[in-house]
Order: C-alpha cells, then structure tokens, then sequence
C-alpha cells in the first residue's frame, strides 16, 4: 500500500473549453487595402496619404505592397467609412 490514487485525475480539458465559451464582441477593426485597380493608382495612394499621414514614398510602398494594413485599432464607424472612401478611388478593402 503506497497510498497514492491513480481514479480520481481527469476532466482537466473540460475546463478549458468551458472558458473559450463567452465570445466578445469586437470593438477595434483594422483597415487592410487587399488590391486596387491599376488605372485608379496615383488616386489610391493619394487617399492613403491623406488617411494615414504618410509620405509619398511611404504611402506609394504601402498601396504596391498589398495587401497591407491601413489603419488600425480603430472603431466600426470609422472603418466603413475609411473602406468607403478608399472604394471610392479604386482600391479594394477588407475590415478584420
């Protein structure tokens, strides 16, 4: 008799699974440009720079290296109103 139960140890993983339940509703989005359309371009990076603040040269990398994030941590409204204006131009937009 060495005093150690070996029946009592499982259920852990039910723990677990239990917590990921409650799901939260999301309150900060990111803007990503995912294309643009080749004609619309000079439009494209214009609108970036004018959203994000950037230069030239930066906002020029940004739009060729899509797909890229615009702007993030940043609320529903202004997220679809961002992806609006950029649409506007040519650009096509995903909200995560």
């Amino acid at each position: 008799e060495n005093g150690f139960g070996m029946g009592g140890g499982g259920g852990g993983g039910a723990a677990a699974a239990v917590a990921e339940a409650p799901k939260e509703e999301k309150t900060k989005f990111e803007v990503k440009l995912t294309g643009f359309d080749a004609k619309s371009k000079i439009k494209v990076i214009k609108e970036v720079r004018a959203i994000t603040g950037l230069g030239l040269k930066e906002a020029k990398a940004l739009v060729e290296g899509a797909p890229k994030s615009v702007k993030k941590d940043v609320k529903q409204e202004e997220a679809d109103e961002l992806k609006e204006k950029l649409e506007a131009v040519g650009a096509t937009i995903e909200i995560e």
